[in-house]
């Protein structure tokens, strides 16, 4: 814990009285000690006495930490100060992200008799819901509803991007936002002081702190929610061979019913992307045996779902192309911009990597690879050789150019072991969805999405065909039950909720009990 407090710079107002409690939750890298510092240095400059504390925690993303400032004026003997707020006992409470709002609720610091809530509506995930292999995206919704009734005023935007916008970041949009609230009583130009008084970064904070202001202190009704634009596809550039088998694949994918062929052109894209124009013929071949087995007046569902899930299929994650992503310009751009480096600044980049022995024997030749993976001797010294934890410094030379060549052995991978595991595997599957399909529409639907339960790479990419395996192994104990589509959908649902698969377990033994 620290703790901070300071004398007045000047005699205090003798208009203000009273304790000002205010509490800040914020997570690692979001400023909220500037912030705190800030608030703490206009408390002084504007005639009170000021302490500020802070708790820093581990237990959510990169730290979550709770500020606390108290303030009262000077001259009217001396104040004592809390070191940690209450429950029921703060006046102004900032959440510099969505959870942290709802946690402020949680824990009492938001009532309905006293508290301002501000907080910003971006979401900064948590471990938790990262780990989850589905979608374990807590709903803001239900943070907003529950700040709505729970606080006095709440004010909410995305001040994050609002910051960025602005070239700064969000403890000065939060700034802004706490001033045009109206919720201390000073002046704007006083917030605007204690920015100029830190010294640096002055310029973007002004900027952030001016238009949150703006959203903070002008009530409007929520925007109505406006569809994003879909960038412009760019034009096929390269020799006039390659572009003209290029534009024969699109005239393909437009001939396809119009439910599917968005998806299809999306699909292709990856699939040739992942590998060459071949392999996107192959692709549309795959979609078009699916189109000749599906039903028009179902709205071709079959159909649609096949375009997402092949192509996920066949732009599977290999060494190859984990090596190839890993060294792509746009993702160093993207790192530099996420992590704000400046000219002059120099990037360190470090790769983990973990191969298994089974990503070794998949880059072998498809028959030496079968036979290393079936005997364990092999595999037993692949994983003694390879299996130990690498650390590749990306922005070095010579551990930049190993995954350079890695990434671009495209044209080695159709002859690897691994290669031919996913295409026999991809082909089991789609006989599986078509059969069912000819049973039970929906059901084949359904075997379908499936698909969604493989992906990633090692050791997440085993766990999903595990768990692929398991939730297909109950489609004939279901078959034959009129909502077996439906009971099919909740297994999968179940695999996606957590790592270990004890939801699906659960499942399993449920649909065991009654069939």
């Amino acid at each position: 814990m620290s703790v901070h407090e300071h004398l007045p710079a000047h005699p205090s107002d003798p208009r203000l009285s009273g304790i000002i409690k205010l509490a800040i939750l914020a997570v690692g890298g979001q400023g909220g000690g500037v912030l705190t510092g800030w608030i703490e240095d206009l408390a002084r400059q504007n005639g009170y006495v000021a302490q500020a504390t802070s708790v820093a925690g581990v237990a959510q993303r990169t730290g979550a930490t709770v500020y606390y400032v108290e303030m009262a004026p000077a001259g009217g003997g001396t104040p004592v100060f809390s070191l940690m707020p209450a429950q029921g006992d703060v006046d102004i409470m900032i959440a510099a992200e969505m959870m942290e709002a709802g946690r402020s609720i949680q824990r009492g610091f938001v009532t309905p008799d006293r508290t301002v809530l501000i907080a910003s509506t971006h979401r900064a995930l948590a471990v938790s819901e990262k780990m989850v292999p589905g979608d374990g995206i807590a709903s803001s919704d239900e943070v907003m509803a529950a700040a709505e009734i729970a606080a006095r005023r709440f004010i909410a935007a995305d001040f994050d991007t609002l910051a960025i916008r602005n070239g700064s970041v969000i403890s000065a949009s939060l700034f802004g936002a706490l001033a045009g609230s109206g919720a201390l009583p000073f002046p704007r130009e006083a917030f605007e002081a204690a920015i100029r008084s830190g010294g640096k970064g002055v310029e973007g904070s002004l900027r952030a702190f001016a238009a949150a202001y703006e959203v903070a202190g002008t009530p409007h009704a929520p925007d109505a929610p406006v569809a994003p634009a879909k960038p412009a596809a760019p034009a096929a550039r390269g020799p006039a061979r390659l572009v003209q088998a290029w534009t024969a694949l699109q005239a393909r994918v437009a001939a396809l019913p119009a439910p599917v062929a968005e998806m299809a052109l999306s699909g292709l894209r990856k699939v040739v992307e992942f590998q060459d124009l071949a392999y996107g013929a192959e692709y549309l071949d795959r979609l078009d045996t699916v189109l000749r087995a599906d039903d028009a007046a179902r709205g071709h569902a079959l159909s649609r779902e096949a375009a997402k899930y092949i192509a996920n299929a066949m732009a599977y994650d290999d060494v190859i192309r984990v090596a190839d992503l890993k060294t792509r310009a746009r993702r160093f751009d993207r790192i530099r911009k996420e992590m704000r480096v400046k000219e002059g600044n120099l990037l360190q980049l470090t790769e983990f990597m973990h191969p298994r022995a089974e990503e070794i024997a998949g880059m072998l030749p498809a028959g030496l690879g079968q036979r290393v993976q079936d005997s364990p001797v092999w595999m037993a010294r692949l994983d003694r050789w390879f299996s130990k934890g690498r650390r590749l410094r990306t922005d070095s030379l010579r551990s930049y150019l190993t995954l350079y060549v890695l990434g671009g052995m495209k044209g080695w991978r159709r002859r690897t072991l691994r290669h031919a595991q996913e295409q026999a595997h991809l082909a089991r599957w789609l006989d599986q969805a078509l059969h069912w399909a000819g049973v039970n529409y929906d059901l084949g639907v359904e075997v379908m999405r499936c698909r969604r339960l493989v992906k990633g790479y090692s050791d997440t990419h085993a766990r999903g065909l595990s768990k692929f395996d398991r939730v297909l192994g109950m489609v004939p104990v279901l078959s034959a039950r009129p909502d077996a589509a439906d009971w099919l959908r909740r297994l999968r649902e179940a695999a996606l909720q957590d790592e270990e698969g004890k939801a699906l377990d659960g499942a399993i033994q449920t649909i065991r009990s009654f069939a």
